[in-house]
């Protein structure tokens, strides 16, 4: 597999040389050279998946049981033992409509903010988009996520799920927010880790208490009991939080059968939220284009 990247990479190198004189070396065109060399990122994914399950017996089936065993856990303790959801009707289809936003957001940042270090071998011997490896982390856990949206998808039917169109579009939303948030932060962490390899633990430590900023294992009405409405409205500027609530509104809410109020106007708070997923991702990008040049002799 890394012979047909290297090969691959030199072919660009070489038609790069010929075509352009002036080109310079180790500048691309960013995430649109992602694009163009999509066969590379299809190569780079399945590399990704081989090795992290090489060796494995239930192999990808771990998509399935790693999220299971954090629901059971977080049921039991949370709306068994501590009777957090009694206010929540079909709580558990609740917490695990976005407990998946959040595993998804939490695999394709960390990961992609170690994609650049963890590929050095590559980075240093061939030139090819160094973007193709935080997006290759992000598409991973797409992958992962994907078992995790069949679980709740047969839970919610179980429990007489009947969406609508606006929904299942709230749906669609709130997944291309956290993928394109994830993308972003994953292309300016990864590349500060490359010059500072805090920037991973300091990650880590995100990861433990981004559930918590969401309405994942509570009820929205909560924060806005116990802050003031300036706290609300930042709150609700969060891209992760406005993809739980859209996750929200699409799998759980049609399984309610009495009145349960919803933040307020959803979409356009989605479309804000996409907003900011985009703002992360040209911060991103400006500084992985501007640090990029340097990866081959930190990493």
């Amino acid at each position: 597999m890394a012979g047909n990247i290297r090969s691959f990479g030199a072919q660009q190198v070489a038609m790069t040389t010929s075509t352009d004189t002036y080109a310079v070396p180790g500048v691309g065109a960013g995430l649109l050279d992602v694009y163009r060399r999509r066969y590379l990122l299809k190569l780079i994914v399945r590399k990704e998946l081989r090795v992290r399950y090489r060796g494995s017996v239930l192999g990808l089936a771990w998509s399935y049981v790693k999220p299971l065993v954090q629901y059971v856990v977080l049921f039991f303790a949370l709306g068994i033992v501590l009777r957090v959801g009694d206010q929540i009707p079909n709580y558990a289809l609740y917490m695990f409509s976005g407990v998946i936003v959040i595993n998804f957001f939490s695999e394709a940042f960390s990961n992609a903010t170690r994609s650049i270090v963890s590929n050095a071998a590559l980075v240093k011997k061939i030139y090819l988009p160094r973007e193709l490896f935080p997006v290759a982390s992000v598409w991973v856990a797409a992958v992962h996520f994907l078992p995790q949206l069949v679980v709740l998808l047969a839970a919610a039917l179980l429990n007489g799920w009947k969406p609508d169109i606006m929904q299942l579009i709230g749906a669609a939303l709130g997944f291309v927010i956290v993928a394109i948030t994830a993308t972003g932060l994953g292309l300016l962490a990864g590349a500060i880790n490359v010059f500072f390899r805090d920037a991973e633990n300091i990650v880590d430590m995100l990861m433990m208490i981004v559930t918590w900023t969401s309405p994942v294992l509570y009820d929205w009405t909560m924060i806005r009991r116990l802050a003031p409405p300036w706290v609300l409205v930042i709150y609700q500027l969060n891209p992760i939080t406005v993809a739980v609530e859209l996750f929200h509104w699409a799998f759980w809410f049609p399984t309610v059968d009495r009145p349960v109020e919803l933040p307020p106007h959803l979409m356009w708070t989605g479309l804000i939220g996409l907003g900011m997923a985009a703002l992360f991702l040209i911060i991103g990008q400006l500084v992985f284009r501007r640090l990029e040049g340097h990866f081959a002799q930190e990493v």
